[in-house]
């Protein structure tokens, strides 16, 4: 699966100047799409993203390791994602279907700016950890534990379905002082290879 949104010149100019990162996730193996392993879909991708200076690398801030969804039972140790060589977000591997990822070149949770969490709805070994993260309700918490055992606590503000050729780049990963975080997973139905068509976004504020 190859899904390559347009960016607009105002969006890549914009990104130049204020470190927006434009690099939208997401892929999703399938149960009946074997062949969809998880990191091979690519995204809208800039030929050299840059990295949020509110990574994992400053000490002042130890990378996430757990998340969890009490309303949704969702608990699940958190993974490093990166970049693939092509460009495109990595996303945690089809057998590690149940764990979800941190985008490490996003900021950290808790930290100003938006940090990314990346799950897979289903691979081809099932249901995987965000499967039902449609059903996540606006007030819902979300909780990022770091390596220090620190608990951040979020808010869900929304949640928005969006096709994958319209992914909201600057929307879900442009600059702001806000700290943020974002739930992304595959959503919808599924085209004539067997892959989710749309991405589910989940919003949320630190609480």
């Amino acid at each position: 699966m190859s899904l390559t949104p347009h960016v607009s010149s105002r969006i890549a100019v914009f990104a130049a100047v204020a470190g927006l990162l434009l690099v939208p996730l997401t892929g999703c193996g399938t149960a009946d799409a074997p062949e969809a392993s998880a990191g091979t879909p690519s995204h809208t991708r800039s030929s050299s993203p840059p990295q949020s200076s509110h990574s994992q690398e400053s000490p002042k801030a130890p990378a996430p390791t757990q998340v969890t969804v009490p309303s949704l039972g969702i608990d699940s140790t958190l993974m490093r994602l990166g970049l693939n060589e092509d460009g495109s977000v990595e996303v945690p591997p089809a057998e590690k279907g149940m764990t979800a990822g941190w985008y490490a070149g996003g900021a950290v949770p808790g930290e100003p700016g938006p940090a990314v969490l990346i799950g897979h709805n289903d691979t081809r070994f099932g249901k995987a950890v965000f499967h039902d993260l449609h059903k996540i309700a606006e007030g819902a918490e979300i909780t990022v534990v770091d390596g220090a055992g620190t608990a951040k606590h979020f808010t869900v503000t929304g949640k928005e379905t969006v096709a994958k050729g319209s992914f909201p780049t600057e929307k879900v990963y442009g600059a702001t002082g806000d700290r943020a975080l974002r739930l992304i997973t595959c959503d919808g139905e599924f085209d004539t290879d067997g892959h989710p068509v749309d991405n589910l976004i989940v919003y949320a504020k630190l609480s």
